[in-house]
């Protein structure tokens, strides 16, 4: 729609109130006078002094009715009436024999002859000056009339929908219908209202899934607590009431215990993990790190319970050394809970292959097992907080769920991404960037 501002709109109201009684008065002369002429002398003073003379040139004929009758029709082509009255106060002649007046007095003499009044005659003449004021303000009336309908479409009806409208949104009602204007700040602040509904439905979409995956991580961290805690709870009481007699007994289950306080102690480091990195002001504690040196660490950490499972790791080092700027410790953590999921996917004497190198400003990195891979489903979901494939939530199949989501969240802090598909050979692929650092 072709938008206008409201002060050229303004100028050209004005100019058309101003136009069009000017319009409507020109269109009311024209055609009570048949000229463009606004003197009356040129039209209407002519007349009177025609019909004056016409009157005295044939005083003899005042009586005859011919004469009447063919002057009569003069007149009422000329828009004229006239009376002549004699000077007893007889009507000799009225060219409107039922006395209506439709004219006001627009001239009226006495003729005189030998000294003596012989007649009175009165002319009658339509008053075009009060039809043409009452035409010019006919049109200003119009004029006003045909302005404020479009003051009232395009700026008075749309700002009262707009205000209902931002009421509406007031108590939680985003399915509101924004009128549209010809007038351009009006469309402005449309375009700019319907940008802060978007906003604000996003906003509020978003606080749902929150509140959603708040509940879920609050369920999901509740059962992943008990279930450890209840085994550890079973086992001490054991111990207490004396089940476990002999050594063999007691050192399996105190090996329990400790198996179980170490699943809690993992679970709170990953939540304490997770927590930190859903904070998105914390500040990170930047510093050159060199990343070959990260990965080895995070191998270090990994390797005993990759040998559990008779898993190998083979690293394919960068001919140059890969610096990067950020925080060694949550990089670490975010490899170590990559190799975490590599190993836990890997089959018996499968192998974990992991390749860097620094391309384009970035240090892009892989990492890639020998398992199953990920189900379709599996990456829409594989970063969501607290996903695991199976829905069981047995920790002999997999993690906390967490581990993948703080890797993620680690390389997004850091400027970075981390991104799962699978390999076309077979097996899971974790690949990522983050900017390297500059020399």
């Amino acid at each position: 729609m072709k938008t206008i501002r409201i002060r050229k709109f303004t100028l050209l109201s004005l100019f058309f109130i101003s136009l069009v009684p000017w319009v409507f008065l020109v269109t009311a002369h024209v055609i009570n006078t048949k000229t463009f002429s606004f003197d009356p002398t040129d039209s209407q003073q002519a007349n009177l002094k025609q019909t004056a003379r016409l009157i005295e040139a044939n005083m003899k004929n005042w009586t005859d009715q011919a004469w009447q009758m063919q002057f009569s029709a003069y007149l009422q082509e000329q828009d004229v009436e006239a009376e002549i009255v004699s000077a007893a106060g007889e009507v000799i002649f009225q060219s409107n024999a039922a006395g209506e007046r439709r004219f006001t007095i627009s001239e009226q003499f006495s003729l005189v002859e030998d000294g003596n009044v012989t007649a009175r005659v009165v002319v009658y003449q339509q008053n075009s000056r009060a039809i043409q004021l009452i035409a010019a303000f006919a049109g200003f009336l119009l004029a006003l009339f045909l302005v404020g309908l479009a003051m009232r479409r395009w700026i008075i009806t749309p700002l009262e929908q707009l205000s209902f409208n931002a009421r509406r949104l007031a108590d939680g009602d985003f399915e509101v219908e924004l009128p549209s204007s010809r007038m351009k700040e009006i469309a402005d602040v449309r375009d700019g209202f319907q940008v802060m509904v978007r906003g604000l439905t996003e906003s509020f979409r978003k606080q749902i899934e929150l509140e959603e995956e708040r509940r879920f991580v609050i369920a999901a961290v509740a059962h992943d607590l008990r279930t450890p805690l209840f085994a550890l709870r079973g086992y001490l009481d054991g111990l207490e009431q004396g089940v476990a007699r002999s050594p063999e007994q007691i050192s399996k289950y105190v090996a329990v215990c400790k198996e179980k306080s170490a699943q809690l102690d993992h679970l709170v480091e990953e939540l304490f993990t997770f927590t930190k990195t859903d904070y998105r002001e914390s500040p990170l504690q930047r510093k050159l790190v060199d990343f070959g040196q990260v990965c080895k660490q995070a191998v270090d950490t990994i390797t005993p319970q990759a040998r559990q499972r008779d898993v190998s790791i083979l690293v394919k080092e960068a001919e140059a050394s890969c610096s990067v700027l950020g925080d060694a410790h949550l990089l670490e953590r975010a490899l170590t809970n990559m190799l975490d999921n590599a190993v836990l996917h890997s089959p018996q004497n499968g192998k974990i292959v992991i390749e860097y190198e620094q391309i384009a400003g970035n240090v892009s990195f892989t990492f890639r097992d020998e398992g199953m891979g990920f189900t379709a489903e599996e990456l829409q979901h594989v970063f969501a907080p607290l996903y695991r494939g199976e829905e069981s939530r047995n920790r002999a199949t997999g993690g906390v769920g967490l581990g993948l989501t703080i890797a993620r969240r680690i390389m997004e802090q850091h400027g970075g991404e981390l991104h799962a598909a699978n390999h076309p050979d077979g097996g899971a692929v974790l690949s990522g960037r983050i900017p390297a650092a500059s020399e």
